[in-house]
């Protein structure tokens, strides 16, 4: 079977299930007051567009996108199972939560992250996302890092 990613509710078993490794992966790093993430009550609250990726029928990773108007999506917990990291499936994924955002006419696509997570740093980079001052809700965090990337006439891919 073929790399599917599908929107789905956060509160799906699947969902829930790669929410809860994500967690499990940040606590040990990071304190409780650098971590951002959202629970799965607060991504249905917020409304925040959620994706769940699958690999031959297996939950490989998930991530969403919460509208700010059209101002800028910002992307909400992103995350890929250790054993499917390093095949290019985070970038399918960022390019699917970047088509959504597109889709909403938002040409402009924001993160935060740890300074931990050097892979995914370098994949956001790589995918064009470039360094920011903290936004929104986020304070100077020395355990944080913040990202922003236009989106062009079409999505990165």
């Amino acid at each position: 079977m073929p790399t599917t990613i599908s929107a789905e509710r956060p509160d799906t078993d699947d969902a829930r299930a790669l929410i809860a490794e994500l967690e499990a992966e940040l606590e040990p790093l990071y304190p409780r007051e650098s971590r951002h993430g959202y629970a799965v009550e607060q991504l249905i609250a917020q409304e925040v567009a959620f994706f769940v990726m699958r690999q031959d029928g297996a939950p490989a990773g998930c991530g969403g996108v919460e509208l700010f108007g059209t101002d800028y999506g910002e992307l909400k917990r992103m995350y890929v199972r250790p054993r499917f990291r390093g095949t290019g499936l985070g970038k399918l994924l960022l390019a699917r939560l970047a088509e959504y955002a597109w889709d909403h006419r938002v040409t402009l696509l924001r993160l935060e992250t740890g300074i931990y997570q050097g892979a995914a740093i370098g994949m956001y980079e790589r995918f064009g996302f470039r360094r920011i001052p903290p936004f929104g809700r986020y304070d100077d965090d020395p355990l944080s890092r913040c990202y922003e990337m236009p989106l062009g006439e079409e999505p990165r891919g």
